[in-house]
């Protein structure tokens, strides 16, 4: 798969439960200078997924997910990485917990990258009282307290939208039935510049470092730095409401909202693929 062009080989969506194939794979990754990204979710610990096991999971008379669920794996696996020298990626960080274990292994001289989505940064377990299954996810928005360990000291190095489009028949059913998972791409970084940027945890650059630049350097990839031709314009000040999507779903808590921050136009293979509309191409 290497030679074919893979850049890297993720389990999401299946954590893997036995840590000795992990460590296995990790030596083997480590051998072939490749990087593993990890979902950190015991199953084990979950009974019913999508929502923080808390104070709101109570008051909807459900169990959820515990954030142990999601401490014990990125544990386990910092821990495996720090002994083999492979390059990890834990994916979309939920826990302040997990922060403080990733920021440990780092210090230790593990070579651990870490991510967050922009729905972990801004919205808390709260957000499933007003939007139902629309902020169901896995793993899920836990308390004001995880969002802000998230965002407070640079443990994180990049933002991922962890895109997952779902119907509305889907999203339509019971909480407990429906999937997880909410659109990420057309929100990612007006949400960055909303509530990172301009609430000042973040400069633009810093923050074009953790959407672009630093998987770019994770996954060897020739992109992801600001230079002419770069695929993406935007307005960092443009104010906008949003009030749908191009994709063909629409499973977002944050439709209606007003965010900070505009792609302007898209550009593949040197043409504009898209264009605000109003504005010159």
């Amino acid at each position: 798969l290497l030679a074919a062009g893979a850049v890297g080989f993720t389990d999401d969506g299946i954590p893997l439960m036995d840590g000795a194939f992990v460590r296995a794979a990790m030596e083997e990754a480590a051998r072939l200078d490749t990087v593993l990204s990890f979902h950190e979710e015991d199953k084990h610990f979950i009974r019913e997924n999508g929502i923080n096991h808390g104070r709101i999971s109570d008051e909807l008379g459900i169990y959820g997910s515990p954030a142990l669920a999601e401490d014990s794996l990125v544990a386990r696996d910092c821990m495996i990485a720090l002994d083999t020298g492979a390059t990890v990626d834990i994916q979309h960080i939920s826990s302040g917990h997990s922060v403080e274990v990733v920021r440990l292994a780092k210090r230790l001289g593990a070579k651990v990258w870490a991510e967050v989505t922009p729905h972990h940064f801004t919205l808390t377990e709260e957000a499933v009282l007003k939007h139902g299954t629309l902020a169901k996810m896995n793993p899920p928005l836990r308390t004001e307290k995880d969002r802000q360990m998230l965002i407070k000291d640079g443990t994180i190095d990049m933002i991922a939208t962890d895109h997952a489009p779902h119907s509305r028949e889907e999203k339509e059913r019971p909480l407990t039935q429906a999937p997880s998972g909410i659109l990420g791409l057309e929100t990612a970084l007006a949400l960055g510049i909303t509530n990172l940027v301009k609430a000042g945890h973040l400069t633009l650059l810093e923050l074009m470092e953790k959407m672009s630049l630093n998987p770019a350097r994770l996954y060897k990839l020739d992109c992801g730095r600001m230079e002419p031709g770069a695929p993406v314009l935007f307005d960092a000040d443009r104010q906008w409401t949003v009030e749908g999507f191009e994709s063909k779903s629409a499973n977002s808590p944050f439709l209606g909202e007003t965010l900070t921050g505009k792609v302007m136009y898209t550009v593949c293979g040197g043409k504009v693929v898209y264009g605000e509309q109003g504005t010159e191409v």
